[in-house]
């Protein structure tokens, strides 16, 4: 008998016992040839593999120092559009504080968690949550998450947030902070690489008062086939940029040059992601790269991505004139941040409806 899916929680199915995975979860077969186990894929040495970037001179008094960590920062950004970055700044002991803290609430009861169920059908997408089958083949991932919005405070709201563990809320709170103030660094460091004033694709997308800060916790239970399934199908992220903390089990993927590259797990870093928003300011020469997540039998993985978005109606997105040459138009059309959004699903409906 397979287990229906409807409502389900993928920890409940997880934890249930079954050999086998409902259908819902087993990928189209054209994706299944490029599924392998991901510790296997994890030791691999050769190949391309995914930079990782030194930050401590990112804003160096020294002018030598700070234009290397730049270019070094561009080139990872121009080639992969992803990276891990290491001495980014933030506090090991408070990533420890937010890894504690998003696994504590994780090990509560279904119970005590569903009081924080999100309800997409009435717009409430802030909470916890499972996918739910929203394309044409009814394709689910092998995840729960937990999704809010961090920063800025004012925005904030507090009633969806965990009371437990304790410290939820004053970790994650200190760590929005942080990484809003790298995020600061991050797209000055950028907007010099295309040439433009430091604060340029700061103030392109949102500014202090408007960048969005929206934290998902992904959950991805041990799977009992994980040759079969997928924890997040290949996307691009729609944010300016998204950084990810995880708890050092291997799971991400990047599609790069043609194959599927797995990012190895280095201690103390974050992975940093330049998302759609970034890519289309820049006219393409910062890249959003396709990626997915593979899940496991022997551990649970968990991340914390950390999206930064432009505000949904406030803002024209579109390539920056300094980006757009006649020897280089303009590759994408002006669309605000809900109309992309709105794009990409269409266009994937589209797309899954024609096979």
């Amino acid at each position: 008998m397979v287990a229906t899916v409807v409502g389900t929680r993928v920890e409940s199915l997880a934890s249930s016992g079954i050999e086998a995975i409902p259908k819902e979860y087993v990928r189209p077969q054209e994706e299944l040839t490029s599924i392998g186990n991901i510790f296997e894929e994890e030791k691999k040495e050769n190949g391309p593999q995914v930079p990782t970037i030194d930050l401590e001179d990112l804003v160096s008094e020294d002018e030598e120092k700070r234009e290397r960590c730049h270019e070094e920062l561009k080139r990872a950004a121009t080639e992969w559009g992803v990276m891990h970055v290491v001495n980014h700044g933030i506090p090991i002991e408070l990533m420890d504080r937010v890894r504690a803290a998003g696994a504590g609430f994780f090990n509560q009861s279904m119970e005590e968690k569903e009081k924080y169920a999100n309800d997409h059908a009435s717009g409430n997408i802030q909470g916890y949550g499972s996918k739910l089958a929203n394309n044409a083949c009814g394709q689910l991932e092998w995840e729960d998450y937990f999704f809010h919005l961090v920063y800025p405070e004012d925005k904030r709201d507090m009633s969806i947030w965990p009371k437990t563990p304790s410290d939820y809320i004053s970790a994650t709170s200190a760590y929005a902070e942080h990484l809003r103030g790298l995020a600061t660094k991050i797209l000055s460091a950028l907007s010099l690489g295309l040439g433009l004033e430091e604060g340029r694709l700061e103030k392109e997308v949102g500014g202090m008062e408007e960048l969005l800060l929206q934290m998902k916790i992904n959950y991805y239970p041990k799977c009992p086939q994980p040759e079969l399934a997928l924890g997040v199908e290949a996307h691009t992220d729609v944010s300016a940029l998204t950084f990810i903390l995880h708890n050092m089990v291997p799971g991400l993927q990047l599609f790069y040059e043609g194959k599927w590259v797995t990012a190895k797990c280095v201690p103390d870093s974050l992975v940093m992601h330049i998302g759609d928003t970034i890519e289309i300011l820049s006219n393409g020469k910062y890249k959003s790269i396709l990626h997915r997540g593979l899940v496991n039998k022997e551990k649970v993985r968990i991340s914390w991505a950390v999206f930064c978005e432009p505000p949904k109606e406030k803002i024209i997105l579109k390539p920056l004139p300094e980006t757009v040459s006649e020897a280089e138009p303009p590759l994408y059309p002006p669309r605000t941040f809900a109309q992309h959004i709105h794009h990409k699903l269409f266009r994937k409906t589209q797309e899954l409806g024609a096979k």
